[in-house]
Order: structure tokens, then sequence, then C-alpha cells
């Protein structure tokens, strides 16, 4: 019987992460080396110098969270892009600014973190050399790696409302264009081999001189010097003084299980604080994708958009009232309205969808080693320093440019984000390891998913795989294999409902469920191209 599992979203990441339990490493291990190979394999959706939020528990050692929100460059100021707004995307994932100030190039660059929160993991729970996590990456990087379908349709979309599109992303150095398109400039083809020598030879460097490299060494003062010749708000000072968030766990509880998930500026609150609401209704008795679930659910995702909107930030800059959110008492308050028939009223500036630029990894390991991390590039911003082979991320693009708001810029402070990794406790032993990428439909994803599985008894696959829906403003949005014959009703109620033609949306989560008798099963979201693989270590 398989003892230790991996679930990624991309077969290279699994199976790296596998190739790591079965020489030795621990789960630690396996998702560092699984993640470092999704930012070969995935180069627009996550990267070492993007952002994330990684949980790791330790049984009868551990349980903490490693946050990389990617903060704000020193330079940024609460005022600078007031003046430029045009629009809010309806989902809440960032605002559209005039000349794109915000979103392609240098100016949309927050701080890269995710290297610095990688080498932390590993050098706190690792077991195996530095070196050898690092090794995969290094060979997919040099030998190369096949475009899949879903790199296909990520690099070939064209962007909406204003948003550049992928295209523009990967053309706009000639790096990216190098790397990912054809002679004639049409995107590389499902099947082409990718090859990125000059990421494979950073990489290299990293395993050599250690992930400080990064930040104070060579590669550093490389990213410096691209930084300060071409006015971004990034500099060096960003770079030496960045340092992860190591933290306790957000809790929550939900019919019995202990639910523990990232702490704000993560959307760890908004999981509990749903799951708390939905404590008060018979979710069972409703049944599952009912017109009436699909409301109840959806309202009171409308209620925790709401308070996030209003609430929550970084909370170095923002008091944010955790405990007030996250009362079983205000549950019950938001609770009875959803029985009346209440409608939450989600504000949002103007209206339309972004992309969703994130994945995720999730570990078992032999000993009971668990390990969730969700990593991004947010909006990618397009920009790869000649040489180094990586694009950074575009988190500047998710700040909201209006002063005196949680989610307001400041310099050194980190936006929200709806990453929520998150592992769930049956009793005193792990029930599922589990997160999403998805954007604002993380949060979204992964509560449907815990739902499927503690109020329906779906196995892990059965849970990632069913239809979803959401609601981050006042329109209910579905997947299309969602009948008609549901959506009517709701129709009916007054809700605007847009038909998402994809049938699989709305997040796109994996994760791993321990059964009572202690199998491992693995859920990898069919909306992408990931596996789950199962081990066996002695």
């Amino acid at each position: 019987m398989d003892n230790a599992m991996v679930v990624a979203a991309q077969p290279e990441a699994a199976e790296a992460g596998a190739l790591m339990l079965m020489r030795g490493g621990n789960a630690v291990d396996a998702a560092v080396a699984a993640a470092l190979v999704q930012t070969v394999v995935d180069p627009l959706m996550c990267g070492i110098a993007g952002f994330g939020s990684m949980g790791i528990y330790r049984p009868g050692k551990s349980h903490d969270y490693i946050d990389f929100h990617a903060p704000a460059p020193l330079k940024a100021t609460p005022t600078m892009w007031q003046d430029l707004i045009e629009g809010e995307t309806r989902d809440g994932f960032g605002f559209i600014l005039k000349g794109g100030v915000n979103d392609v190039g240098y100016g949309s660059i927050a701080m890269p973190a995710t290297l610095k929160a990688l080498d932390i993991a590993h050098r706190t729970h690792g077991r195996l050399t530095w070196a050898d996590v690092l090794a995969p990456a290094i060979r997919f990087a040099e030998a190369g790696w096949l475009v899949r379908p879903a790199v296909v349709s990520f690099w070939t979309d064209e962007g909406s409302m204003g948003r550049a599109s992928n295209q523009d992303r990967v053309n706009y150095t000639a790096a990216g264009r190098a790397l990912y398109r054809r002679p004639d400039g049409s995107p590389k083809r499902l099947g082409e081999l990718i090859r990125n020598p000059d990421y494979a030879a950073t990489l290299r460097r990293i395993a050599e001189a250690g992930a400080q490299d990064f930040y104070t060494g060579e590669i550093g003062q490389r990213i410096a010097a691209d930084m300060r010749a071409n006015g971004a708000l990034l500099s060096g000072k960003d770079l030496a003084l960045f340092e992860p968030t190591r933290q306790a766990p957000l809790e929550g509880t939900y019919r019995g299980r202990r639910i523990t998930t990232n702490q704000p500026p993560g959307g760890g609150i908004m999981l509990v604080q749903m799951l708390n609401i939905l404590e008060n209704f018979d979710l069972r008795a409703l049944g599952h994708n009912t017109p009436e679930y699909i409301r109840v659910v959806c309202e009171t995702m409308k209620r925790s958009t709401i308070d996030k909107d209003r609430h929550v930030g970084d909370p170095r800059f923002v008091d944010i009232p955790v405990e007030h959110l996250l009362s079983k008492r205000y549950a019950r308050e938001a609770a009875a309205e959803i029985k009346a028939g209440i409608k939450a009223h989600v504000t949002r500036y103007q209206a339309s969808e972004v992309p969703k630029d994130t994945t995720h990894v999730s570990v078992v390991d032999a000993e009971g080693n668990c390990v969730t991390v969700t990593h991004s590039l947010g909006m990618p911003s397009g920009v790869i320093t000649e040489g180094l082979g990586f694009m950074y991320n575009g988190c500047m693009g998710v700040f909201d440019p209006r002063p005196g708001r949680a989610g307001s810029i400041a310099p050194g402070k980190s936006r929200f984000s709806a990453m929520c990794p998150t592992i769930v406790f049956n009793g005193d032993k792990v029930e599922l390891v589990i997160g999403a990428p998805g954007g604002t439909q993380i949060v979204m994803g992964v509560l449907q998913a815990i739902l499927n599985v503690v109020d329906f008894g779906m196995d892990m696959q059965q849970a990632v795989s069913a239809p979803r829906f959401s609601a981050t403003s006042n329109a209910i949005d579905v997947t299309n294999r969602i009948p008609r014959w549901i959506t009517e009703p709701l129709e009916a109620m007054g809700y605007e409902v847009i038909r998402n033609p994809m049938s699989h949306y709305f997040g796109v989560v994996h994760g791993i469920r321990v059964t009572p008798d202690g199998r491992l099963e693995g859920g990898a979201d069919p909306g992408r191209d990931g596996v789950a693989y199962g081990v066996s270590v002695t």
C-alpha cells in the first residue's frame, strides 16, 4: 500500500516530489522540489520571483506556516496611482489603470519572495541536500519540458477589460519571445520542447552559492541593476531586507473537524468564516448543487467577500477584526439573514474577470508529515532579466490604488491573497491536505472541496472534480456542467447567473485525503494537467 503521496498541477512537478520521497526525503523535500520544478514547467503561473504560502505539519513536533506575500517595494507610495483608475475586476482580483502601469512591465513588480521561502522551509525541515531538491528543476530547464494543454491555453489568453493579454506578457522581453515563441512569432504549440539554459544556469548558481545569492549576491546584483536601469519600483535594498513570515496557523472548526490554514493577508480567514456560517445549515439535506444549496453557499461567499474587501489586508498595516469575523455568533447572524432570503450586496468599481496565475502542491510522507503550498506570479509582469531565465511577479496589479483602504498601497505592505493552503484534522489525525490556484476563486474552490468530503462523503478525486460555482460579486457564476434546470430557479429568485464555458473552473483544487484506515486518496483537479502519485516508502 502506498504510504506517501504527492499531488501537483503538473506531472513533472509531482514526479519530482515523488522522486524525493523515494530517495529518502521527507514531505518538505518533496514539496520544495516539486515547487521548483513548477517554476520551470509553468513559467507564467509561478516562479522563484513570485509569492505564496506554505503550511507544514510534523506530527508531535510542529505546525506552522511560511507566508511570502510579495510586499510592495519601498519606493511605492499610497497615492502614486490614485488618479489613474479605470476600473476594478468583477471578482476583485485587481484594478485597471491608465497606461497599464500596474500590469505588464517593471512597474508591476513587487518583492520576489518565493525562493527565500522555499529555502527557509528546506533549511528548517528538509532532510536531503539543497542541491538534491534543486536537481530536478535544473534537469527540466536544461533538457527541456513539453508544452502541455494548460500551458497552451494560458499563454494564448487574450485578456479582458483592458488587461494585457498573456501574449503581451510573453512578448514583453526578447528573452520571453525567444523562450516561448516560434520563429514566426506564434506561441509554442502543444508537445513542443522548451529548453531554458539561462534558467538552468541560474538554478545551478543557487544550488552552489545558496538562495541568498538571489537576494544579495551575484544574481541579486544583476536583478538590482536591471531594475535600476528600467525605472522599477523594486531595488537592491528591497532584496536585501526581505524576510518571509513564519507563524502559527489560523484555526477554526467545522462539524467536529479542526481547520488549520494561513493567517491574513492570506485567504484562510475567508475559508474559516464561510465554514462557520455554513455549519448552521444541513447542507446534506439541501442536496449537492441544488438551487437552494447554491443559493446558501453563494450568499455565504458574498458575505465573506464583503468582509474581506472592508477589513482584510496586511496585519502589520491594517487592524483586522479577526475575532469578530471568525466568531460563531457572527456566523449565526449571517446564517439567519441567508435563511430569511436577504441578499448581500458586493460593491465593485466596475466589472470583468482576469487571469488566475498560480499553482499548488500537496504532500504527505510515510511519517505523516504534511505540506500544502500555493505559489504564484500574480499577473506575471512579463519581465525576464537578460540571462537569468525567469519571469518576475506582477503583484502591484492587485493593490488598491485608492488610499485609506485595507488593500491600499504602502511601502513594505502585502496585499490580500485568496491563497489558503489548508490542513483539516478529524480528531488528532490529518484528514485533508488541500489547496488550489485560481485568484480570488481559490478559497471558493477549496471550500467546496471540503464540503464535498465532510458533508457529502466524497472521496478526494470526486471532491475536486464535482462541478463548482462561485459568488465573488452579486452574480452567481457557474461552470458549464451545472445544468440549466438548476440555474433557472436561481434566476427566478432574481440572481444574475453567468455561465462559464469551462467544465472545470473556480479554483483548481489539488488535495490528499487520509481515510480513517490510513489509506491515501489523491485528487488532481481535471481543470489542469495535474496528477497524484502515490509511492511506497520503507
